[in-house]
C-alpha cells in the first residue's frame, strides 16, 4: 500500500470551515481515501478523523475508539438522548481543549464503504466521537463551543498556535494535550 498522502489540516484552513458535500456515488477512490484517513488517525493518535480535515470536501468520516474501526458515507445524527460534558481536544486544533455538551446517547444513520445502509446505536465516548466528526463535515471545530470568555482566553492560545504552524514548530507533546485527541 502507498503511504498515506493526507495531510491533516490544522485550524486557520479554509478547508475546515467548508461544509461537506454529500457523496453521490461510493466508488474506490471513497474506500481508498477513507483507508488512508484511518492510518492517518491511527498515526496521529485519535480516536476519529473528517474528511474536511484532510482537505477534502466530502462527508467521509473514521472513527475507533477502541472497540474496531468506522469507516462511514454521509453519516447523519437521526437520533439523540441525554447530556454529556466531555473536554474535547482535535487533530486540527493540536493543545486546544474545549468542554463541550453533546447528547450522551446517539443513533447515526450512514452508508459504509461498500455503500450498504448501516445504523448505529452508540452512547457515552462514542456517541461524543460522531458527534465531533460530524460537526468537521458542518464546518464546524470545538472552538465554536466554547462560551465568549473561553474565547477571550483561546485567542491568545490559538493565534500562537497559527503562528507555530506557520513557522513549523509544533512538537508532538503539543498536540496531546488533551483527554481526547478527535
Amino acid at each position: 500500500m502507498n503511504e498515506t498522502a493526507l495531510k491533516i489540516r490544522l485550524f486557520g484552513d479554509s478547508a475546515l470551515k467548508k461544509k461537506a458535500r454529500p457523496v453521490k456515488e461510493i466508488t474506490q477512490g471513497h474506500r481508498d481515501i477513507l483507508s488512508q484517513m484511518a492510518r492517518l488517525m491511527y498515526e496521529s493518535s485519535g480516536i476519529g478523523l473528517a474528511s474536511p480535515q484532510v482537505g477534502i470536501n466530502e462527508c467521509m468520516i473514521v472513527v475507533d475508539i477502541g472497540s474496531g474501526l468506522y469507516k462511514l458515507i454521509n453519516p447523519k445524527i437521526v437520533k439523540k438522548e441525554g447530556s454529556q460534558v466531555t473536554e474535547e481536544g482535535c487533530l486540527s486544533v493540536p493543545g486546544v481543549c474545549v468542554k463541550v455538551k453533546r447528547a450522551k446517547k446517539v443513533k447515526i444513520s450512514a452508508d459504509d464503504e461498500f455503500a450498504k445502509p448501516v445504523t448505529i446505536e452508540a452512547e457515552d465516548l462514542l456517541a461524543c466521537v460522531f458527534q465531533h466528526e460530524i460537526d468537521h463535515l458542518k464546518g464546524r471545530l470545538i472552538v465554536d463551543y466554547a462560551s465568549f470568555f473561553e474565547k477571550l482566553k483561546l485567542i491568545r492560545q490559538l493565534d500562537e498556535l497559527k503562528k507555530k504552524i506557520k513557522d513549523e514548530e509544533l512538537s508532538e507533546s503539543e498536540t496531546k494535550s488533551c483527554k481526547l485527541q478527535l
